[in-house]
Order: structure tokens, then C-alpha cells, then sequence
């Protein structure tokens, strides 16, 4: 029937009405935070290019991750950023490395009642900033990481991790660390593959939380953002090596490959608003280009709208508030 039968605007007529019928809902469990510890810090430090983030120290990061359990986030994403590197990013695997004092710390902290993950990749350890061993010619060596990532494996759920996520982008890296978890007692360790990581722009400040000593890019094993097709089988190499969960990094740019992804597999996808999504938004913001809260949660509603069941963002504390208020 047409107008002025038909008339699609009176279920926008006031918020109540448009909220009843909303099509997609971001709820606050469905948001990770990821989480920076340094290494002898005694107080948390800004993060300069990414205003509201910060660098922690181990006790901050104990009172944020109990802050971040009481807005009602789904998980807490771990990164590490040691005094010292080397070669072989030893820091990720022993004990008493930053990082895996942090997971100690924080499942002390918040228990079960969170998703406490950890990021499994070397780049954060290495003195080159890699995400893997490199070969005498300065070429990453997939074969060689892959014996590291099982041992960072083991070490990230002895500490008592739930999740790990494997973010290097090496072929196999799926298979031998749920592998290397299932030998050593970790069964019930879940794995979240960053099953499609593009070499992408907007990872550079993160680079600065995790102080990066990268040499050169990571193009020979991170993705071709020209390619949805290849996406879509790392995806399935991934699940067939037995991953829990699968994830798209960055985001907003390639929210095709996340419904792309969602349409082809039956296991839960998440995907990452990364570092210069979020600086982008701020910046704006600061200058007063765009309303900061509703872009915030216009990009998250976009996220989840794609297909992504689970999304890291460095949001996800600020926006479980807002979500809670029913803004």
C-alpha cells in the first residue's frame, strides 16, 4: 500500500518506540577491553596518541580490570610491555615476564568473574618489533615462531589465562598452540584466533602503547587489504585447526570481511576496533567535529550490526556505562 497508508516513520517517533523495535543491540557483555601493563611502571602512564588509554602499572591495572568487571564488560584483553627485548622475545614466555605476571594478577583480581585474554605474539618481546623469530636474512621464520607461540601458550594458561588470542598471522599458528595447550593439561584454554589481521594504517598507535621497535612492516604475513577471499580461508584454515572463536582486525574499515566471515562460519566472531579507529574519533572529537558518545556507540552498533558477536574496543568500559544508562 502507498503513502499515506504506509508510513514507516511511526516506529521513530520517539526513543521508547524506537528502542522496542531496534533491529541490533550492543550490550555491554558483548565488549573487551584490551589493557596495557608496562614493566616498572609505578603509576599508570598516558598513552599520548590515544587520549583516555594508558599504559599500567601492575596495581593500576588490577583497580581497572575490577572496574572494568563492575561496568559489566566481557573480557579483558592483555598486553605486555617489557623493560627489555631481545631476539627471541623471551620476556613472552617466562613466568615472571610482564605479561604473564599480569594475567596472574589480574585473574587474582576479578576470578571468573570476567574473560580474562591475553594476546599470544611475539612483536611486544622482540628487539626488532616482529611477530616472530627471524632467520639470518632478516625474513620472519614461520616454522621457528610456531615452536615459540606453543611454549608462550603454555606459559599464558599456567598463569591462569582463559582465552588466548594468536595474532601473529603464521600459518599453523592455530594447530600448534591448541596443541601445545591440550599436551600440557590445558584443555579448557580457549583459543581466540585473529584468523584475519590486515597489514593495515590503523594499528600505529598502538604501536606507541606497546612501544614498537618494528623494523620495517609486517606485510609478508599480515593480510593484503585488498583481499576478502583469502580472508575467508585463513577463517577456515583456522577453525579446521580447531579454534574457539575467530576474529577481524581492524574493524569499521573492513566491515564486509566481518559479515563476510559471520556468513561462513558456526563459531563465534569478534572483531577489534584498533588503535587509529579510536584516535581517529577522538581527535574529532576534541575538536568538536563530531558528538563524541554517539559515535562512539554508532561505531560499536555498526561493529555488531556486521555480524560481530564479541568486540575489543577501547571503549568498551565508557560504553557498558552508557549502554547500562540506555543511552
Amino acid at each position: 500500500m502507498p503513502y499515506p497508508d504506509i508510513r514507516p516513520r511511526r516506529l521513530r517517533r520517539n526513543a521508547a518506540v524506537r528502542r522496542l523495535v531496534a533491529e541490533t543491540r550492543v550490550m555491554p557483555s558483548d565488549l573487551v577491553v584490551p589493557m596495557f601493563v608496562r614493566e616498572g611502571l609505578t603509576e599508570a602512564r598516558p598513552v599520548a596518541s590515544m587520549p583516555g588509554v594508558v599504559q599500567h602499572s601492575r596495581e593500576s591495572l588490577r583497580k581497572a580490570a575490577a572496574e572494568a568487571v563492575q561496568a559489566g564488560v566481557g573480557g579483558i584483553m592483555l598486553f605486555g610491555v617489557p623493560e627489555r627485548r631481545d631476539a627471541t622475545g623471551s620476556g613472552g614466555i617466562a613466568p615472571d615476564g610482564i605479561l604473564n605476571l599480569a594475567i596472574r594478577d589480574v585473574v587474582s583480581e576479578v576470578g571468573d568473574a570476567t574473560v580474562v585474554m591475553s594476546d599470544l605474539c611475539l612483536d611486544e618481546f622482540t628487539s626488532h618489533g616482529h611477530c616472530g623469530l627471524l632467520t639470518p636474512g632478516g625474513e620472519v621464520d614461520n616454522d621457528a615462531t610456531l615452536a615459540a607461540y606453543a611454549e608462550m601458550a603454555v606459559a599464558q594458561a599456567a598463569a591462569g589465562v582463559g582465552v588466548v588470542g594468536p595474532s601473529g598471522m603464521m600459518d599453523g599458528q592455530v594447530g600448534v598452540v591448541r596443541r601445545a595447550l591440550d599436551a600440557a593439561g590445558h584443555q579448557d584454554v580457549a583459543v581466540l584466533a585473529y584468523a584475519v589481521k590486515y597489514a593495515s594504517a590503523f594499528f600505529g598507535p598502538f604501536r606507541d602503547a606497546v612501544e614498537s621497535a618494528l623494523e620495517g612492516d609486517r606485510r609478508t604475513y599480515q593480510q593484503d587489504p585488498a583481499n576478502l577471499r583469502e580472508s575467508l580461508r585463513e577463517v577456515a584454515l583456522d577453525v579446521a585447526e580447531g579454534a574457539d572463536m575467530v576474529m577481524v582486525k581492524p574493524a569499521l574499515p573492513y566491515l564486509d570481511v566481518v559479515a563476510a566471515v559471520r556468513a561462513a562460519v558456526d563459531v563465534p566472531v569478534a572483531a577489534y576496533q584498533v588503535s587509529g579507529e579510536y584516535a581517529m574519533v577522538e581527535a574529532a572529537a576534541a575538536n568538536g567535529w563530531v558528538d563524541r558518545e554517539r559515535v562512539m556507540l554508532e561505531t560499536l552498533t555498526s561493529i555488531r550490526r556486521a555480524g560481530a558477536q564479541v568486540i575489543l574496543t577501547y571503549w568498551a568500559v565508557e560504553a557498558a556505562g552508557l549502554l547500562r544508562e540506555g543511552y
